[in-house]
């Protein structure tokens, strides 16, 4: 009998050992099952901020002249001498060619000499006009003698004029033998040589003005109105980017021109900016990258453009909350820029999620990731000490 109770006994000891490890074991896979469902998210956050946040607009322009002259002459004649080369810096005023004077030189010199004698003729009838007044005080010669002594005075004062204006145009006939240029710039292709012949149909060369120079840019016309709030002088600052070249080679300007109408078939208006060149940087004709600031959002809540999330019909940003869960949260994004989005239903000072969002769900719970620690330096491998490979 004591034999039985004690197997008994036993039995029912393995019994709850056996049950215990059972529910104990079964515990263990519930709380791993629960911590499978709703694991902690490791997330990168930022704090929303309320910033300015400058509205830039990118377009692309082409370097254009303000001044551009094609150099022609005003008389049909021989070239004589060429005194500039190609691709030559002139000023206003530089002789450019001299053409063969020799004809409009004699010209001008037979319209001196006949005005030289129709002078002395002058001073001779005024000199016969002036004894006939006396004879005629005497009685001793008519009136009629002495209106045509006078009318032949008047005549030859006439053609004194004429001869003047006959020296004048000369002289001016003359001057177009002599080409200067009317601009400072640079010179283009010379297409005439010495002793061939210079007609005004043709032009000798071009004349294209380096520094300053504009830039023609096309902007959307929905801007037109910002731009014209936010510089109402017209005085916008510009930025011209050369392709392939660093912020180091950014050119500064501003905006001279806004064109009269929007052009209908692209919706842009045209504008111009005006740059200094005195380094020849800008070259005529060349494309170029153009940067204007349209307007300025003064009290924007700020937050990474990554922290924006695009889902089916709307965006949202993930909040993160105090009990460490994240809220969806919808926005509208007003701007984009620089890596920076401007949002509205949003609070400043909000903790939003701007990487790890994938992973996430309305309450989930996350922790904030760990900083990289910064590494040493010349602690990389196969470095020695002193920072010289090993």
């Amino acid at each position: 009998m004591r034999a039985v109770t004690k197997r008994l006994l036993i039995v029912i000891v393995v019994a709850g050992l056996s049950a215990g490890a059972y529910f104990a074991a079964r515990g263990k896979q519930d709380e791993g099952a629960g911590r499978a469902r709703n694991p902690v998210q490791t997330v990168r956050s930022a704090v929303a901020e309320k910033a300015a946040l400058p509205i830039t607009i990118r377009a692309n322009g082409h370097v254009t002249a303000l001044n551009s002259v094609e150099v022609r002459p005003q008389v049909q004649n021989i070239v004589r001498a060429i005194h500039v080369k190609e691709g030559q810096e002139v000023r206003a005023g530089d002789l450019l060619f001299t053409l063969d004077e020799r004809g409009d030189a004699s010209n001008l010199e037979r319209a001196r000499a006949q005005a030289a004698r129709d002078r002395a003729d002058l001073a001779d009838a005024e000199q016969t006009l002036k004894r006939n007044l006396e004879l005629q005080a005497k009685g001793f010669v008519s009136q009629a003698i002495v209106d045509s002594a006078r009318n032949k005075v008047e005549a030859l004062r006439a053609t004194l004029q004429a001869d003047q204006a006959g020296i004048q145009s000369s002289s001016v006939t003359l001057g177009h033998n002599r080409i200067t240029a009317s601009i400072a710039g640079r010179l283009g292709v010379i297409n005439a040589r010495p002793g061939s012949l210079a007609q005004p149909s043709a032009a000798l060369t071009t004349i294209v003005q380096m520094d300053p120079v504009a830039v023609t840019f096309s902007v959307p016309e929905k801007e037109l109105a910002h731009i014209a709030a936010s510089y109402p002088q017209g005085d916008a600052p510009v930025i011209a980017q050369l392709p392939g070249a660093g912020r180091d080679r950014e050119i500064r300007g501003k905006l001279i021109f806004i064109d009269n109408a929007v052009d209908q078939q692209t919706g842009t208006i045209r504008m111009k900016a005006q740059f200094a060149n005195p380094d020849r940087a800008l070259w005529p004709g060349a494309y170029v990258d153009v940067r204007i600031v349209s307007r300025t959002l003064p009290d924007a809540v700020v937050v990474p453009v990554q922290a924006v999330v695009t889902g089916p019909t709307d965006q949202f940003v993930y909040v993160v909350q105090p009990d460490g869960t994240v809220k969806m949260q919808k926005v509208a994004v007003a701007a984009i820029e620089n890596g920076s989005a401007a949002v509205t239903g949003l609070a400043a000072g909000a903790r939003i999620v701007i990487e790890g969002t994938q992973n996430l769900r309305p309450n989930s719970k996350v922790k904030e990731a760990e900083a990289a620690p910064a590494k040493p330096r010349g602690s990389g491998a196969g470095s020695a000490p002193n920072g010289k490979a090993a």
